[in-house]
């Protein structure tokens, strides 16, 4: 496909980049410390660290995991946290020391909890004790050795951290009970690493920096594998895309209200504005939407991100329209489809519009995204970024001509190394010269912007969060009094697309709430079906394959 995207790009920018720039993450990581020491990294809960409190810490944990664990280049370690400076440390403390980082949702059950540490073969683990309860159901039927555990306050000096973790704890009660003897405490293991030596291991391009699980249209989720190259890689083109709106002169001020385990804020926000010498304010509960706006007025952001769901429960909330919003500069959508009415009430309130963008865990995540300086909503996912080419492909791998609808394929040095462990799935995922198949279906105008069109695959999106029906139909299957069950996305208001889950009875006195209950105790929140309806026969085709476009 001709790149006449190029013609489009705001000037002095072209399609090649210098990925060549850092021989890795680590030390893309460690140049912004020194770079920017004085500077406020990341502020959480009126807390801040520096870039240089973060070279400083982030060497200790590293050291840590060296010394006292013996962990070392290649070794996995999952982190299971809500965003928090703890989340930060152990980043970038994993990061250098050679590590590969297992972001991993807190809220998952622990059935899917398990899943992820046996499939990664995480050797050790990072858990908010808020969720320990639920590592604790698994612990012995998982590869980790090491478990480190912190609270919500540990970061935020005294007395405000004995407060918060005696009112989490105490007052809301939201730590249940849990019991892992031989866990170690987070304050312990910088304390322990400050004393030890640390020796930073040496790191390539080729070297795995991250296993970012993603759902599979069959079986359970899939750990994708992002090199320190691919990350690099993102990195220096989002940098370049970004030239002319984000002055590394001065402080940037980015809000992260996304989760940091989501691949979106883990490298939009959290690496590449840390990368341009940006402050990031770190929000914890974003679904407070009273106390997010409130921490939005302490703040004079210049730029903040989200998906639909979060920029409309903003302007829903009282307080948000009155805040100063004259150092905006941009906001940026993904995850999922930004509503035309929300996109509009927001350029009304803020002065500024949403410019989406397109990723996703596979590519680092950015693939393609809209001009900054948009002055209307286009609903495009915007233009390939430098160095990523996008064709446009039927069932045969064939080009399309332009204006017409096909699967949106990815070549870039972003992509992947592939799915882990999942040499079948790698095979499908690929074509046979070498683009990632989004299983997206997507249209490209004369300028080359792209549209997403619809879905090949059968993914749900919830508030920007991929569910997969095999996963969900496999977990009501194990419910005693479900003969077979269904799943599809329908239409939602609030999150986009919702479940709605087809259930034929075993049990004749099978009852929905039963069927809830069983989803809520073995899947997390979003994945959770919001309609359940018993049918006497799912619609199959005569292989048996499930006619989802019936159920629609």
């Amino acid at each position: 496909m001709n790149r006449v995207w190029l013609d489009h790009y705001p000037a002095g920018i072209g399609f090649d980049v210098d990925t060549e720039r850092y021989p890795s993450l680590a030390a893309a990581l460690e140049d912004s410390c020194d770079r920017f020491a004085d500077r406020t990294a990341f502020t959480n809960m009126d807390t801040a660290l520096s870039y240089g409190d973060v070279q400083r810490l982030s060497r200790d944990f590293a050291a840590y995991l060296q010394t006292e664990l013996g962990m070392g280049k290649g070794d996995r370690i999952a982190i299971m946290m809500p965003n928090c400076l703890q989340y930060v440390v152990a980043l970038f403390g994993a990061i250098r020391a050679g590590l590969v980082v297992v972001n991993v949702n807190p809220l998952y059950t622990a059935r899917e909890l398990e899943h992820q540490l046996a499939d990664s073969g995480a050797e050790a683990i990072v858990v908010m004790e808020n969720f320990a309860a639920t590592l604790e159901k698994v612990k012995d039927t998982v590869p980790v050795k090491t478990v480190i555990t912190t609270q919500l306050g540990d970061m935020l000096g005294f007395p405000k951290r004995l407060l918060t973790n005696l009112v989490v704890k105490h007052v809301k009660k939201l730590v249940p009970k849990w019991d892992l003897p031989e866990a170690v405490d987070f304050g312990q293991v910088l304390t322990s690493g400050a004393r030890a030596d640390f020796n930073p291991p040496e790191l390539g391009h080729d070297d795995l920096v991250f296993l970012q699980y993603t759902g599979g249209t069959t079986g359970p989720a899939k750990g994708a594998m992002l090199s320190h190259g691919n990350l690099v890689a993102n990195l220096q083109q989002c940098h370049a895309w970004f030239q002319h709106y984000v002055n590394t002169d001065t402080e940037e001020v980015i809000i992260t209200a996304l989760p940091m385990y989501h691949v979106f804020a883990l490298t939009v926000n959290t690496l590449i504005f840390f990368t341009l010498g940006g402050k990031n304010v770190l929000i914890t509960n974003p679904r407070d939407m009273p106390g997010f706006v409130k921490e939005l007025g302490k703040h004079p952001f210049t730029a903040i991100t989200g998906v639909n769901t979060l920029f409309n429960g903003l302007l829903n909330t009282p307080g948000f329209e009155a805040l100063d919003f004259s150092t905006l500069k941009f906001t940026m959508g993904g995850g999922m489809a930004v509503q035309k009415p929300v996109a509009q009430r927001w350029k009304q309130v803020t002065g500024v519009p949403i410019v989406e963008g397109y990723g996703l865990s596979e590519t680092s995540p950015v693939a393609t995204c809209n001009r900054l300086d948009l002055e209307e909503f286009n609903h495009a996912i915007g233009l390939p970024i430098p160095g990523t080419d996008v064709a446009i492909r039927d069932d045969d791998n064939n080009d399309v001509p332009m204006g017409e609808s096909g699967e949106l394929c990815i070549k870039g040095p972003q992509v992947m190394q592939g799915y882990w462990n999942k040499p079948e799935a790698n095979e499908e995922a690929f074509s046979p010269d070498g683009y990632f198949r989004t299983g997206d279906i997507a249209r490209m105008d004369e300028k080359g912007y792209f549209y997403i069109v619809d879905r090949k695959k059968d993914m749900i999106l919830v508030s920007g969060f991929n569910v997969f029906p095999n996963e969900i139909e496999d977990v009501v299957a194990g419910h005693p009094g479900v003969l077979e069950g269904a799943a599809i996305g329908v239409p939602d208001d609030k999150s986009g697309e919702a479940v709605k889950l087809f259930v034929v009875k075993k049990d004749p006195g099978l009852t929905e709430q039963s069927v809830r209950d069983f989803c809520k105790e073995n899947l997390t929140g979003y994945k959770q079906p919001k309609y359940v309806d018993f049918i006497d026969e799912v619609p199959k085709s005569p292989v048996g394959k499930i006619l989802r476009r019936q159920l629609r």
